[in-house]
C-alpha cells in the first residue's frame, strides 16, 4: 500500500523550533504518514537531536545543502507519498488530532489548502485564503506550504523548487500550478497549522529580494497578464473612487442611477 501523505521538514541551526516542529509531528493522533527531515549541515545541536528523534523519523541527512529550495528538493527527492506537506522548521501543527480530523480530505485534487494560525512579534492572527484563486490573486499573495498539501506527481509535471531563487520559489511553483498548468485544487476552511514569522521571507530586509525575484519571474513567464492586471487595476480604481462619490451616491439613492 503507497504511503498517501509525507511530511518534510527542512533545518538550518534552528535546534529551538526543529524541536517544535518534531514534537508536533510525533504526537498527532493519526500517523500513518512518512516523515522526513533535511537537515543542511547544522552545528548548533540539531543533528544529534534528530539522531535521538530517529523512531519518530523515517529519513534523515544532515549535510550541506546549497539553500532552502534544494533542501526542500531533496525531501522531495525522498518522498514516497501521494501527497507532500512542508512543514518546515519551527512551525508546527495547529493541534494534535489535525491530520486525524482532516487526513481523508487530502484526494482528488492536486493542492489542498487550509487556514493559518500565524504568529508574530505583536500579533497574532488566523490567515485565510481564498476559494478562487487568479494571476491577480498571485499577484499579491501565495499560498501557505505549512498548509497545503501538494500531489506529489506536481513536481514532475511542473518540476521541482527553481533553485536559483532564494525566497521565492515556493510562489512561483503555486503560481505556474495555478494560472500555467491549470492544477485542481480546493480549500478547505479548517486550521491546519501554525506559521512563525521569522523565516527569510518574514525579514524586513529581504523584501527588496522579494520584490526583484517577483518580478523577474512575472517579467519571464507572465509579462501578458502583467499588462492586463495592471489595467484591471485601473478600472478598479476608478470604479472605487466613483463609489465614494458624493454626486453618484445622490444619484444612486435618487434612483438615477443603479447602486454598483
Amino acid at each position: 500500500m503507497s504511503t498517501k501523505i509525507s511530511i518534510i521538514t527542512i533545518n538550518y541551526n534552528n535546534l529551538e523550533g526543529l524541536k517544535r516542529t518534531i514534537e508536533s509531528v510525533a504526537q498527532q493522533t493519526w500517523a500513518a504518514f512518512e516523515y522526513i527531515v533535511i537537515d543542511g549541515g547544522s552545528t548548533d545541536g540539531s543533528k544529534a537531536y534528530i539522531e535521538a528523534q530517529s523512531e519518530n523519523v523515517d529519513y534523515w541527512v544532515s549535510e550541506p545543502d546549497k539553500g532552502i529550495y534544494n533542501a526542500m528538493n531533496k525531501g522531495i527527492l525522498k518522498a514516497s507519498g501521494n501527497y507532500l506537506l512542508f512543514l518546515n522548521s519551527g512551525d508546527h501543527f495547529y493541534s494534535d488530532t489535525v491530520l486525524e480530523e482532516y487526513h481523508n480530505r487530502v484526494a482528488n485534487y492536486d493542492l489542498i489548502y487550509f487556514n493559518l494560525k500565524v504568529i508574530g512579534d505583536n500579533n497574532t492572527f488566523l490567515k485565510k485564503y481564498p476559494d478562487q484563486l487568479s494571476f491577480s490573486y498571485f499577484t499579491n499573495d501565495t499560498l501557505p506550504h505549512p498548509a497545503t498539501f501538494i500531489k506529489a506527481s506536481l513536481f514532475t509535471k511542473i518540476g521541482m523548487y527553481d533553485e536559483s531563487f532564494k525566497i521565492v520559489s515556493d510562489w512561483k511553483f503555486f503560481m505556474e500550478s495555478i494560472c500555467k498548468f491549470n492544477c485542481s485544487y480546493i480549500r478547505v476552511d479548517e486550521t491546519l497549522a501554525t506559521f512563525y514569522l521569522d523565516g527569510l521571507s518574514s525579514v524586513p530586509q529581504n523584501k527588496v529580494l522579494i520584490l526583484e525575484e517577483s518580478r523577474k519571474i512575472l517579467k519571464s513567464n507572465f509579462q501578458a497578464f502583467i499588462c492586463d492586471n495592471e489595467k484591471l487595476f485601473e478600472l478598479k480604481t476608478i470604479v472605487e473612487n466613483l463609489r465614494k462619490s458624493r454626486k453618484i451616491k445622490i444619484l444612486v439613492k435618487l434612483g438615477i442611477l443603479n447602486k454598483f
